[in-house]
Order: C-alpha cells, then structure tokens, then sequence
C-alpha cells in the first residue's frame, strides 16, 4: 500500500489527492472544519453519514483512493471528535471517535468515545485509527498492535512548541508497538495556535519513511506486510511480552 499525507489547507485535497498516485490519503485532525473553532464545533457537526461523508466518498470513488479525514460527529444529543475511513469506492469503513480529551480545547465541546481499536482493512493491510492526543498514550497503541493493527492513521492537531510529539513520540510508539504510524498534522495558524507541521510517516523499525516540514505538503510513503513482518521478526517486542507481570500496571 502507498499512503499519502495532506499537511495543507481542506479546500485542496482534491487536487491533492488525485496527484497522490496513493492507496489511501490521511488529513489532519477535523480537516472538515477546522479545530479551534469554539461553538462553531457544534454548529457544523454533521452525522457520520452526512453531506460531507457523502461528499469524501463521492472524491473517493472519483480518484479511485481511499480517505481518512477527521471531522466533527453529532450523533444525538453528543458531538465527537471523528475520523471517518472511506475505501476507494466511497463505501464507508469504519468511524472512531476520539477517546483521550485534550484539555479545555477538546473537553469543552466533545463527548469523549468509548471505542479504543477501530480497524478496517484497506488494500490488503489492516488499518487502525486515533485521533491527535490518543497516540500519546501507549496503552492504546499497544492495544492495537495486539488486535492485528498493520497502519495506525492518527488524524492530528499539534501545535508548537510540542514538536516532541511528532518527532521523538510517534516513531517511538511505532517501534515499541512494532506498526506503521501515520500521524497526519496541520500547518496553519488559529486563534492563539499554531499548528507545526511535521507530519510523518514512522515504520515500525522506527524509521521515518517520509516528514513534512512547518509548510503544506504531500508526503508519500509505502507500506508493506513483508516489512512488518521482518522487522517482528528482528524486533521481538510483542511476541516477548509477559502479560501476567502487567496486571494492575494499567488502572
């Protein structure tokens, strides 16, 4: 599988994903809408299947490439912070709903989910979701590396000065958890915030595949079974884990 990146303004995926010659494009953190947004967070909060999924599944199956986009879901009385998965014919895969808050920014407006793996399988790999915060808890990655998790898409919103997150923190998980990260960022500016970029691409050999920079960009970088089963073999991190020493580590 090819993945692909959008670190650049909504507006522009289109053009960006048909020139992305991917299997599957990841943009940021409620892309849709933008993130620091305050009660507008409500006022454009769609259902999963509202017009904006039926407009991605309608890119979907005119690019003929897979999409995950982040967005804000109202589903009765509660809004989430989404991520949406559509496959390449516009079918819509699989939704994960934020579970780990961020601060104010995020516990201000949003229902927190209850659903740690989400997963569906896209080109042959089998693709997990978070959102932004969550891939700094290595509970729920590791949750997903044991759940058969291949490609871990984090739709993000990191602002500077947390560099550290994507720099230092994601190839880290993705090592340490034996999985290819996605962590798809923005590189704009609202309010007080601003997004920093660096988008990347992380093997589970903790190799960064493919970074963006503080600007917009498309990055690409393949993904394949064969290389996560190599480096399993040579990193032994989840077949060596002893489970029974871990109880009550975790409460």
């Amino acid at each position: 599988m090819k993945v692909a990146i959008h670190q650049g303004p909504f507006a522009e995926l289109p053009d960006a994903v048909a020139a992305s010659g991917a299997d599957l494009v990841a943009t940021a953190e409620m892309s849709t809408t933008g993130y620091h947004i305050g009660a507008r967070t409500h006022e454009l909060a769609e259902p999963a299947d509202g017009p904006t999924a039926r407009r991605m599944s309608a890119l979907a199956r005119e690019t003929g490439v897979a999409l995950a986009y982040g967005y804000p879901e109202t589903d009765g009385r509660s809004v989430y912070n989404s991520v949406q998965l559509v496959d390449a014919a516009g079918r819509r895969l699989a939704n994960y709903r934020k579970t780990h808050l961020f601060g104010d920014l995020d516990k201000a407006w949003f229902t927190p989910g209850d659903e740690p793996v989400v997963q569906a399988a896209v080109a042959g790999i089998r693709v997990g979701l978070l959102i932004c915060y969550d891939v700094e808890f290595p509970e729920l990655v590791r949750a997903h590396a044991l759940a058969g998790t291949e490609l871990l898409v984090v739709p993000t919103a990191l602002m500077s000065p947390y560099e550290l997150v994507a720099d230092t923190l994601v190839p880290a998980r993705a090592y340490e958890s034996q999985l290819f990260v996605a962590y798809a960022n923005r590189c704009d500016v609202e309010q007080e915030l601003t997004y920093c970029g660096r988008s990347c691409v992380a093997a589970p050999t903790g190799e960064v595949l493919a970074r963006a920079g503080a600007g917009p960009a498309l990055v690409t970088a393949d993904v394949t079974r064969d290389a996560l089963v190599a480096s399993r073999l040579e990193n032994t991190h989840l077949a060596d884990r002893r489970p029974e020493l871990y109880r009550g580590t975790t409460a």
